[in-house]
């Protein structure tokens, strides 16, 4: 009998996803998504948005001016003592106003101000989210190749264990159950081949679409991989650190600032406002005036003056305003707690999970190690006879079982740490370069 010999999965990755030329790095397809990603470039645009609604709510502390011209023609008929004229009158006049006290206004620009700071944590929000999108997709491409290696590797085994049993039945040195057993395990495999190229293709599209790119190529982990620890190790200081940076909770945070200076404003609907005006102007009458009919006259007017305008009642309009920003404001109260507690909530699950994946990174190391010697020894069992077929096929179907969890495990580890600072607020590009350095470098 012939020993049946193992491919190992490392080797089985190397010769199928050695990193090419073309390939590109997690970097790489991050700054792509930016350039394309519309969820992105949305909240980006939303910012352009919000410092124009800033520089639009300013200009109610600015003055304003405005020119007027005009043209016109009157024809006057008197019938005691009877006389008939027209006159023709050029007018041209040029005002300006400057607010003096207009509360509602200034209260309206620290609004627009506060817009700003939202829009800026959202796309902040909108950046951290687009990392682990990206991460996420280039992993899920990695983890697609490697199950589909592992079940190609385990394929080749299976093969060549149906060759042995085929032998060995040729000579008497086993029953065809062994060659029908074989036979059996390497159709299943070949199914799982077939489902492993689909999922492949489908995470490819994914990735391809999220990068704006085609056929995108992720570089492979170098090996071995030793998983970053979260730092600080302790999952209370992640949360208080969640509490104040999280984009979802400043954004509610802000919110709530924005809810309270409408309330103030609404309250300025019982104040006086108050306003500088002038203005000049000069009319001309060709053909004199009604006043002074026929005799080319001009006249100039110049004013400036102090506006008050005092409401006294608006049919409850101002006290049902105050009474429905009041109520908002308690909503936006309410919408900060919730926020607070979600992320609190998801902040310990990302630390817990990424402690989770740790262990399980450890665990899985350990097994491969144990599920190679099972199938050594398996393998020397079935040479002299006191192991059947069976028992290797299912020891080389658990190694390569054990070698794919292994790999998905330090890509969840990987994405686990973005997803914690992404949970805490503090996810940046300075984290997926760390991540990034972890892969194998580029061909020349």
């Amino acid at each position: 009998m012939h020993p049946c010999r193992l491919v190992p999965l490392s080797l089985a990755l190397a010769a199928a996803f050695a990193a090419p030329a073309h390939a590109q790095s997690l970097l790489e397809l991050v700054q792509s998504a930016s350039e394309t990603d519309s969820s992105w470039q949305a909240a980006r645009a939303q910012l352009d948005a919000a410092e124009g609604r800033a520089g639009q709510a300013r200009a109610g502390l600015l003055p304003s001016a405005g020119l007027s011209a005009g043209w016109s023609v009157a024809d006057t008929e008197i019938s005691r003592p009877p006389m008939d004229f027209s006159t023709v009158t050029q007018s041209i006049a040029i005002s300006a106003s400057q607010p003096l006290y207009r509360p509602a206004n200034g209260i309206a620009y620290k609004q627009g101000k506060r817009g700003v700071d939202l829009a800026r944590v959202q796309l902040e929000g909108a950046t951290q989210d687009l990392l682990v999108r990206v991460s996420q997709a280039y992993f899920d491409v990695l983890a697609a190749q490697d199950t589909l290696a592992s079940v190609q590797a385990q394929k080749a085994a299976v093969d060549e264990q149906l060759a042995a049993a085929k032998r060995n039945f040729e000579v008497g040195t086993s029953t065809i159950t062994d060659s029908r057993e074989a036979q059996a395990r390497f159709d299943l495999v070949r199914a799982q081949e077939i489902a492993a190229e689909n999922d492949l293709h489908v995470k490819r599209l994914a990735l391809d679409q999220i990068t704006g790119r085609t056929n995108a190529e992720p570089l492979p982990l170098s090996q071995p991989v030793r998983p970053p620890e979260p730092t600080p190790l302790d999952v209370n200081t992640w949360v208080q650190t969640a509490q104040t940076e999280q984009p979802q909770v400043r954004a509610a945070a802000i919110a709530l600032d924005v809810a309270r200076l409408e309330t103030k404003k609404a309250e300025t609907g019982h104040l006086p406002t108050v306003d500088l005006q002038a203005s000049y102007g000069v009319a001309h009458y060709p053909r004199g005036s009604s006043t002074i009919p026929n005799l080319n006259t001009r006249a100039n007017n110049a004013s400036i003056g102090v506006a008050l305008n005092v409401p006294l009642f608006a049919g409850f309009a101002v006290q049902n305003r105050v009474r429905e920003t009041l109520a908002l404001e308690d909503k936006a109260s309410a919408d900060l707690e919730t926020a607070r507690r979600a992320i609190a909530q998801a902040t310990r699950a990302a630390y817990f999970g990424l402690e989770s994946g740790r262990s399980q990174v450890s665990a899985l190391e350990a097994a491969e190690q144990s599920s190679k010697s099972a199938l050594e020894a398996n393998q020397l069992g079935y040479q002299v006879g006191v192991r059947i077929n069976i028992d290797v096929l299912n020891a080389q179907s658990q190694l390569y079982q054990t070698q794919r969890d292994l790999a998905q495990a330090r890509y969840n580890v990987l994405l686990g740490t973005l997803k914690l600072r992404q949970a805490a607020g503090t996810l940046s590009l300075d984290d997926v370069r760390k991540v990034d350095g972890l892969l194998v470098k580029k061909a020349p």
